[in-house]
């Protein structure tokens, strides 16, 4: 069936549902806060720029999370893989997830997850006010790469995978 609206809050299920037609990576952000190393599920992610290496992603204002993460100098945005779904979901749940997975401090005092397809250490460049949203620029200073896992994908509110053959 299809639906034709204009965006407003009396249908922000059915634009979010929209919205939730494009397939998207998913990542877990990163950062070191006062109260000690955080991370959050995120599939608001998109490169932005090769030169200088730039990329961005989009935490939600309403989350608790929202204020730790505008305020940190630094983060990493991992590319999360197939097998990594619980520690997907748990960072989904809470800052303090990292029991699920393996990860190691970078030298710049940012936790990094071990095992992802790809990994970008990033210093924040601007925050932009958008909406219901705040977007965070990274200027990208390292990237890891690991072959073997593949990148999960996030659809229409479920994760899946895939298949290039």
């Amino acid at each position: 069936m299809a639906q034709n609206f204009i965006p407003g809050p009396e249908n922000t299920r059915a634009l979010r549902s929209a919205f939730g037609r494009f397939a998207t990576g998913v990542t877990v952000v990163t950062a070191a806060v006062e109260r000690g190393p955080i991370g959050i599920t995120a599939n608001s992610f998109t490169s932005v720029s090769l030169d200088p290496a730039l990329l961005l992603w989009c935490p939600a204002k309403a989350s608790r999370r929202h204020d730790a993460f505008v305020s940190a100098e630094r983060f990493a945005l991992h590319v999360m893989g197939t097998g990594q779904d619980e520690v997907t979901w748990a960072f989904a749940n809470t800052a303090e997830a990292f029991e699920h997975c393996d990860w190691e401090m970078s030298e710049h005092g940012v936790p990094l997850i071990a095992g992802c397809p790809a990994r970008f250490e990033c210093t924040i460049r601007d925050r932009i006010d958008a909406g219901d949203h705040t977007v965070i620029i990274g200027q990208v200073t390292r990237v890891s790469t690991e072959d073997g896992p593949m990148a999960r994908v996030f659809l229409g509110g479920d994760y899946g995978q895939f298949d290039p053959g």
